[in-house]
């Protein structure tokens, strides 16, 4: 075989063979663009799926059913006072008139020389209340706190810190007067009822006196010790609201209109300012015009996907797929059609101003928006949000989910959630004796604890307040988020968990002042609501019923009433909904994975062909090369046999 081909028999072998191959590497070209047209395919996909997501986004803010019942409220002069509101405020007017801000109090000690003065160590406890005629009446919503003051923390900096450490709804500081350093403590809440008592368990022995720690006690009421002095008084805040005298602890007031919270700034008594409630459509419109242009933003993505240009006759990468329409014609419709059931007295998006134009897109006309929004025959949120509307004012619609049908479902309640109690079953000791009955070790919610409570003689009301502070003020309670009310009637106590359902237990299981103050108790477990919907029966867990078959994942809240028939829910998916769940199987589903599934395997397919084809070239150059070889020998061969004659034939 000849090392270099062709030099024999002057034959271009290489020439040759590229000029051969390169027209059998033919089918290579063309798998090179079926695999470009697939990834252009492929990238396409993306894309459409990009802007579906984009556009599901949107429909999370028109899920919010508040976003269309949102209200404002505004003072007329924002230096006396600010206001928010939320959509179970009713629109109108107020005048207000702020005679009191609320004050917290203030307490200061006597004179001290420098911050690191000894003070004395053992333990503060604070409790909270209203003075009253030489009385202090517990606060039973705040739980009593106990502060250990060590010998290394017994100066009076060392106090201060350890008392803004303890978190005990105090705060402290000293105040250099110019004489001598104070310690200040001031109550963090406002109002009456948040005033001090302070007490010590003095290490020096004497919880009373001028020395030590118990130069910090202040007690108010009638007999009791008070070695700090009062700098500011605890006081509520007075305002007039339409001519009615309001008095509240603090200057954040939630409770006296109702969905409104004034906080207020400044007393001016004598004058009034106005406040105005009303609805707020700010929300409501920004998400209605964002849903318009997601959906725009997705349009135009389908369209240059599939458009099809006639004056250039050229077709787009997804012209004519049958995906692409399919997803076109399900979102159109979903927009398109009617809510079978809406409950507010609305069924198209066009009666917000949301319609169709002849290119596809959407137009919005926020006027009309507007006048559904302040239509009080009307309920916009019904028209975009899964909403239940409640026949029954004791039953409020909480939830439900993708799996809830649409329809009105009638509620039968067969039991009514209870909480856990534990019951007295005599009259309660009211005198407190340290180490003879002033202990109580209870399970609340599976939770435990030990409490122990301050000595002294207590009337039926006061001990239950002392009971309450001291069970809510259990940091293993506490920190559970477990709370209790006591109560007292003819003298017996009563203990009851916040928690409604089967797991509400409250359980007194030992303490020395068990029998004092309880008896043998009785304790009753709380229950779940039970009932049915829709004559099938739901699951209940404490007020909470949650229905099955056809209202699988509607829950509802029963915080009453009686047992039996309880009305109707009427439910109704909203356009957020329909579209989110027609949306997401579009994204979570076959429709479209499907088709990229399809594509990728094309491509992997045309990678084996690629392969295939590769190795058959191999082949085929490897078969002409050494035709062509075998060729180039031969004729060299000739051309020497040739060569020879004709020399040889010269000679004769």
């Amino acid at each position: 075989m000849l090392s270099s081909p062709g030099i024999g028999s002057g034959l271009d072998v290489n020439g040759i063979v590229s000029q051969l191959m390169k027209v059998e590497s033919q089918p290579l070209t063309d798998l090179d663009t079926k695999e470009a047209t697939q990834q252009t395919r492929l990238t396409a996909f993306g894309t459409l799926k990009g802007a579906l997501s984009s556009f599901q986004s949107s429909l999370s803010a028109l899920s919010d059913p508040a976003k269309f019942n949102a209200v404002s409220a505004n003072f007329a002069d924002n230096t006396l006072a600010n206001a928010s509101a939320t959509s179970s405020a009713i629109a109108g007017s107020h005048s207000v008139e702020i005679q009191t801000l609320a004050q917290s109090q203030k307490l200061k000690s006597a004179s001290f020389a420098t911050t690191s003065t000894a003070i004395g160590s053992g333990t503060l406890t604070i409790q909270f209340g209203t003075y009253n005629g030489g009385t202090f009446t517990l606060n039973p919503d705040k739980a009593a706190q106990s502060i250990t003051i060590s010998p290394g923390n017994s100066s009076l900096s060392g106090i201060r810190d350890a008392i803004n450490q303890a978190n005990a709804g105090v705060s402290a500081s000293i105040v250099n007067d110019g004489t001598g350093n104070r310690l200040v403590i001031a109550s963090q809440d406002t109002g009456l009822s948040n005033a001090l008592k302070i007490t010590a368990s003095d290490d020096d022995g004497n919880n009373t006196d001028n020395a030590g720690l118990s130069q910090l006690v202040y007690d108010a009421s009638t007999g009791g010790t008070t070695n700090l002095s009062q700098t500011v008084a605890a006081s509520n805040a007075t305002l007039v609201i339409d001519g009615i005298s309001v008095s509240k602890t603090s200057n954040n007031i939630t409770d006296a209109l109702e969905g409104v919270t004034l906080n207020l700034l400044k007393a001016n008594p004598g004058t009034t300012t106005t406040l105005n409630v009303s609805r707020d459509a700010t929300g409501a419109q920004s998400a209605v015009s964002s849903f318009v242009k997601a959906f725009n933003d997705l349009n135009t993505t389908i369209v240059n996907l599939s458009k099809y240009d006639a004056a250039t006759k050229k077709a787009s990468i997804l012209t004519g797929d049958s995906t692409v329409r399919s997803i076109q014609t399900q979102i159109r419709s979903a927009i398109s059609d009617p809510l079978t059931t809406a409950g507010g007295g609305l069924s198209l998006l066009s009666e917000v101003g949301i319609s169709f134009q002849s290119d596809g897109t959407l137009q919005f006309d926020s006027s009309k928006l507007s006048s559904a929004l302040y239509d009080p025959t009307k309920d916009v949120s019904t028209l975009f949000a899964s909403v239940g509307k409640t026949s029954d004012s004791l039953v409020s619609f909480t939830s439900a989910t993708s799996d809830t049908v649409n329809g009105k479902y009638s509620l039968n309640i067969s039991r009514i959630a209870t909480q856990g109690t534990a019951i007295g079953n005599t009259a309660a000791a009211l005198t407190i004796n340290t180490g003879v009955n002033d202990s109580l070790s209870l399970t609340v919610d599976g939770t435990n604890a030990n409490i122990t409570l301050a000595a002294g003689t207590y009337t039926a009301t006061s001990l239950a307040a002392e009971i309450q502070s001291k069970i809510n003020g259990a940091s293993a309670f506490s920190s559970a988020g477990i709370k209790v009310a006591v109560s007292e009637s003819a003298g017996k106590l009563a203990i009851a968990s916040n928690r409604y359902g089967s797991a509400s237990i409250v359980s007194i299981t030992g303490g020395s002042g068990k029998s004092d103050l309880f008896g043998t108790p009785v304790e009753t477990a709380g229950v779940d609501v039970a009932g049915t919907i829709n004559g099938i029966a739901a699951t209940g867990s404490g007020q909470t019923l949650t229905g099955t078959a056809d209202s699988s994942g509607l829950v509802l809240n029963v915080t009453g009433g009686s047992t039996g028939a309880r009305g109707e829910i009427d439910f109704a998916h909203g356009f957020a909904a329909k579209l989110n769940k027609l949306v997401g199987d579009m994204l979570d589903g076959h429709l479209i994975d499907s088709r990229i599934d399809g594509i990728n395997s094309s491509i992997k397919d045309i990678g084996s062909q690629r392969d295939a084809l590769n190795q058959r070239l191999a082949d085929t150059e490897k078969r002409i090369r050494a035709q062509f070889t075998a060729l180039d020998t031969t004729m060299a061969s000739m051309t020497q046999t040739s060569t020879f004659l004709t020399q040889q034939l010269s000679k004769l």
